[in-house]
């Protein structure tokens, strides 16, 4: 397989020990680097002494190589696995404040039940609508919304697991 030098999104999920300070350990590698991290997601995982780290960062593949030498360096690292690489599945969450008012709150509640978000909360002059998705999927829906007026827009980092029965964590096992 032929690598690229050209910048491209990929998608890390760190296992790290869950301890104190070790999210800005993982965080300041990238600083120091000058990585920008795209996004970001963090919680802990079925073992409550591990938590993963979703780490989504625009570099080419030489760069992602680098990077993970780096984080296998840190002393709470425990596995790193590129999931731009192998079957996973990837989504982010989105909130989106949209301009509804009595005129106009038909059209938008068409586009939510299109693009199968929900409504959360309803005021008389906007809507807040939740989605989850890819970001293909949230980009079209903020396209397809952005006429009636964009509020305010929230997100989470993306959460992003490998396809299959096999556990990073059980992969660690057998290590």
């Amino acid at each position: 397989m032929r690598r690229s030098k050209m910048p491209a999104k990929h998608a890390l999920s760190v296992l790290v020990e869950n301890k104190p300070g070790v999210l800005t350990r993982v965080t300041a590698l990238f600083a120091r680097r000058s990585f920008n991290i795209v996004s970001l997601a963090v919680g802990e995982t079925e073992h409550p002494k591990v938590s993963r780290i979703t780490l989504v960062v625009e570099a080419s593949d030489n760069e992602v190589e680098q990077i993970v030498k780096q984080l296998n360096k840190l002393i709470n690292v425990l596995k790193i696995v590129d999931l731009s690489e192998i079957p996973a599945v990837q989504r982010r969450l989105m909130m989106i404040k949209v301009r509804a008012d009595e005129s106009r709150r038909t059209g938008v509640l068409q586009i939510v039940e299109l693009f199968r978000a929900h409504v959360v909360d309803v005021s008389p002059e906007s809507v807040v609508i939740e989605s989850i998705g890819n970001e293909e999927k949230l980009n079209a829906l903020l396209g397809a919304l952005s006429p009636y007026g964009l509020i305010e827009i929230v997100q989470s980092g993306s959460v992003a697991i490998s396809r299959g029965p096999e556990a990073i964590l059980d992969q660690l096992k057998g290590e």
